[in-house]
This record gives structure tokens, sequence and C-alpha cells, in this order.
């Protein structure tokens, strides 16, 4: 089969950030089909057996693009969606299948002018739930832009023979805006379960970072508009005796920088994803947080099942299925959305009763073995791209 995949964000493991699409790709490959992945970053080459095509005029690094304003990062979005139609539509061979990959949703147009060229049906996969995260976060705000970008929503699920959800939250507000329930299949996203693994000795990091032997809780991922870092930053302030320690980037970084006590660090971003794995190795909790807003409650994070597979408790502060996951598998605590007081006792709880914490990370890599394993992952998202085909 020849697979078409359409994604703005095609990271390996040598980079950081959200790497679905390069590890599903490659396991495609690996099983004998032909993958041609169009992504932003200019120059093609062959990746592990994927044939990437890299096009010109959009960043390719997502917590780079946090550190954007809203209006720059539409920008850029119309960019890839301009040059990647070209490089989709334009060239053969032609695909059995058009995979595109959603945020942002303008990735459906190029996927449909080239299933539209090649006759090829198009699976979608949504990612986020866009228009409505931007327009909850208060970023598309202009009446006919949002117009717009709900038809294109629509346009966009209806010409699609298969829709892919990574959750059941997901899933949900796919259907609420027209999608027919029998076209959606939920392939949330996977645990790195060969990079984070409780097994990697976190002793030698912890001496880096000149940590001592005390509770440490890290974060890693995006500082932006969506992520809630305000309570923690207020949570630690109540928990000196704690060590917090924030890995990567975003426009809010600076301004959290700014207020925080002495027993928050934040890191230089690193440059490849092993490193965010000795950091989770180094801690005994590694927080999810994000921004009290109901749409962000349906996302699927990379870092909290990255945190399943490194074997350490999670701390999540959104109801919904992040909740049900960790308190329903005892592998993390809850903390109410916006309460930094709530995020200090659970956080308390857990340096008091270092046993529970290791309890917790146990049934998180256990949790990460038996649900969200990749390979099983991938084999699910390939039979929905060959059941489209035929």
């Amino acid at each position: 089969m020849r697979i078409l995949y359409l994604h703005q964000f095609f990271i390996t493991r040598e980079g950081v950030g959200g790497t679905r699409s390069y590890e599903f790709a490659r396991r495609f490959a690996a099983r004998g089909h032909a993958v041609r992945m169009v992504t932003a970053g200019g120059g093609s080459r062959t990746v592990e057996g994927v044939e990437v095509v890299g096009v010109r005029g959009a960043y390719s690094d997502y917590l780079s693009a946090t550190a954007m304003s809203y209006p720059r990062r539409m920008v850029a979005f119309a960019r890839f969606t301009l040059t990647a139609a070209a490089a989709a539509a334009l060239r053969g061979p032609r695909p059995d299948v058009v995979y595109a990959s959603s945020p942002p949703l303008t990735i459906g147009l190029p996927g449909l002018l080239a299933a539209a060229r090649w006759r090829a049906p198009l699976v979608f996969e949504v990612r986020d739930l866009w228009p409505e995260a931007p327009i909850q976060m208060g970023a598309l705000r202009n009446p006919l832009l949002r117009q717009a970008a709900r038809w294109l929503e629509r346009l966009v699920y209806r010409r699609s023979a298969r829709i892919i959800a990574l959750s059941p939250g997901i899933r949900d507000g796919v259907v609420a805006a027209g999608a027919a329930d029998d076209r959606l299949a939920v392939v949330p996203n996977a645990s790195d379960l060969e990079l984070f693994s409780p097994s990697l000795d976190g002793r030698a990091e912890r001496e880096h970072l000149g940590l001592g032997d005390g509770l440490v809780c890290s974060y890693f991922g995006a500082m932006g508009e969506a992520n809630d870092l305000d309570q923690l930053i207020d949570a630690a302030a109540l928990v000196e005796d704690v060590e917090f320690v924030l890995l990567g980037d975003g426009k809010r970084r600076p301004e959290l920088e700014a207020r925080a006590p002495a027993n928050v660090r934040f890191l230089d971003p690193v440059p490849d994803k092993r490193s965010v794995a000795r950091l989770a190795a180094a801690s005994d909790a590694c927080l999810t947080l994000f921004k009290d807003v109901p749409v962000l409650a349906t996302n699927s994070p990379n870092k909290l099942f990255d945190t399943f597979a490194a074997g350490r408790a999670a701390i999540v502060n959104m109801p919904g299925w992040m909740r049900e996951l960790v308190e329903g598998n005892e592998a993390g605590l809850f903390v109410r959305p916006g309460d930094a007081r709530d995020l200090a006792e659970k956080v308390a709880w857990l340096r008091d009763n270092p046993r529970d914490a290791e309890r917790l990370g146990r049934n998180g890599r256990a949790l990460a073995e038996r649900e969200f394993d990749r390979n099983t992952l991938s084999v699910r998202a390939l039979a929905v791209l060959e059941e489209a085909a035929r």
C-alpha cells in the first residue's frame, strides 16, 4: 500500500516534541508499505524507509511555535498549507490512501486536494479539537474567521473516508461537529516504552542538576498559554523542600522564570528526547498541566504517556479522560485545575509517602505496557488506513 502522510511536525527522537508521525511512519514502512511524508523543513531525505519530503516556508519545531503570537502562527500554518498542497497534489506516484494529521486544521486542505487529485481516500487524524481549542482559548476572535474555520472543519470531516481521534473526548467533539460515528476510530498517543523506562538510572542526572535526595517533580513540554504553569509556580512556594524542574520553552517562560521561587529551576531546551527521558528518570513525579479551559480536557498529551512509560507518578489537573486514567489505574494523582494549594498538598503527600509514590509509578508503567504500546497502536492506525484504501 502507498501511503501519502501529511503532517507539519515530523520529529524523530533526535528532536524534541511529539514523535507520533515518525514512529507510525517507520512502522508502516517496516511492514512493507511505501510511505511518503510531506512535512515542514527544507530538502528531501529517507528516514528508516520513509521518504520524507520537506517543504519550505513553515516552522517544523512545535516548541518554537508556542513562543509565537497567535497571528504569526496562523500565517505560518497558511504558508505550510500552500506548500504542502503543491507537494502532495502535484507530485506522484499515486497513493492508495492519504493520511493527514491535524493540527493545524488547515492540513485538511492539502489532504482534500491530494485525495481528489489522486482519487484516493482521505483519513484525517484529529490530535486536538480545532477550531474549538483556539476559540475557547480566545485566540480566534474574529466572527468571520470562526465561521470559516467551522466550515472547513465540517468539510474535512464530511469528505474523510475515516477519522482517527486521539482521545474519547476528541472523538465526542468530532461527532458533535457533524462527523458520522461509524467512520471514527480512537487511536490515542502512545508511550515510548523503549526510551522512557523505570530501569533508567536517574542518579547521574540528579547529581548533574545538583538535586538532593528529596522529592523531585518535573514538567517537560511547551510553556505556552494552554499550559497553566502558574499553578506550579504558586504551589512550589508552598512546599519549599520539594524541587521542581521545568524543561521546555514557550512565550510564557520569561514571566514564569521571573517570579519562580528558589526551589524551581528552568532547564534550557534540550537537543533530543533522550534528555527528556533522563529528566523523567531523575524525577519522582511528572506533571501534566493545562489551563482550566474545557476543550483542553480532551487532550491526549505525549508527556502523560511518557510519564507512564518512565514508571513515575503522574500528576494531572484535567478532568475527564486524563483524570480517569491516573485515578482508575492508580497511576497518579488528580489536582483541581488552577488550584495551587491543592497541588501543593498532593505533592506534600507524595513527599511524605515515598512508597506510595513508587507504587503509583509502577502502576503507570503497567498501564503503558497494557494499553499504550506504540507497536499495538500503530497496527490499529494502519488497520484504519487499510480499511479506507479498500
